[in-house]
């Protein structure tokens, strides 16, 4: 007889019991000027956020607390400013403060928007290097102080046992507490979008070569 090789045992609550747990949700956004092609699979991809959400809820714990970038309200009022700044975000917020949830507020409002003002600046480029490094180091010290922020509002507001979502842009450089379980919500869209921007940026660079030829 065959020795079963591979089985995985799938995680029960009981097994994160008196645990802090984090589902943290890629933020993607879109815009009305998105090719349609993008707006597909940015529509299947947050769909599919939500049944990943869900499922951990069941399996895990239901999320208790929400906490999202670029929002430093909490509340109604942070719903609000969540439904101008990221529609698809906000349905699942939405959900889940109907369910019992809080919407926390995650960032220091004029910290973050110091680090968006220098990551502006870093966009436009500059003719001289020493501008560049000095932009540079200012974005990279407020996105620091921006991402401690961030880690010490979840750190002082999730309590043992419960369960909280954090959208935030990949690539971030938060630090979560070590006494916190992290679960990666990553559905199969993600994958495509993410192979989407590659063919997108190869077939870009390539007709830039083109153009240089003739």
């Amino acid at each position: 007889m065959a020795e079963q090789l591979g089985k995985i045992e799938r995680p029960q609550a009981s097994d994160f019991r008196n645990k802090r747990k984090l589902y943290l949700v890629p933020l993607l956004f879109s815009g009305e000027k998105a090719p349609a092609e993008y707006k597909e699979k940015f529509a299947l991809y947050w769909a599919q956020v939500g049944e990943h959400v869900a499922n951990l809820e069941a399996k895990i714990g239901k999320v208790s607390h929400i906490y999202h970038e670029s929002i430093a309200l909490g509340g109604e009022d942070g719903l609000k400013v969540l439904e101008r700044l990221n529609p698809s975000s906000y349905r699942i917020a939405r959900e889940k403060c109907q369910g019992g949830a809080v919407l926390e507020a995650t960032e220091d409002r004029e910290l973050a928007d110091e680090n968006m003002d220098w990551e502006r600046f870093l966009l436009m480029g500059f003719l001289s290097q020493k501008v560049a490094k000095v932009v540079a180091e200012f974005y990279e010290e407020t996105s620091r102080k921006r991402y401690e922020h961030i880690a010490r509002r979840i750190d002082e507001t999730l309590k043992t046992d419960e369960a909280g979502i954090l959208f935030i842009r990949e690539g971030h450089l938060v630090q979560f507490p070590r006494d916190i379980e992290v679960f990666s919500v990553a559905p199969p869209a993600l994958d495509e979008i993410h192979r989407w921007q590659r063919q997108r940026l190869a077939a870009e660079e390539e007709g830039e070569g083109e153009d240089e030829r003739h």
